[in-house]
């Protein structure tokens, strides 16, 4: 019982740490993007 509690908030927490990943590797690449944007336009 206890163990499959466990390893359902372990695939739980998995999943939420790689969609922030995501988000925050796509937030730096447009953060990137526009800084380029402004210095070479």
């Amino acid at each position: 019982m206890a163990k499959d509690e466990i390893k359902k908030l372990l695939e739980n927490s998995k999943k939420v740490i790689e969609q922030d990943h995501e988000d925050f590797s796509k937030s730096i690449k447009s953060d990137l993007a526009s800084f380029k944007k402004k210095t070479l336009g």
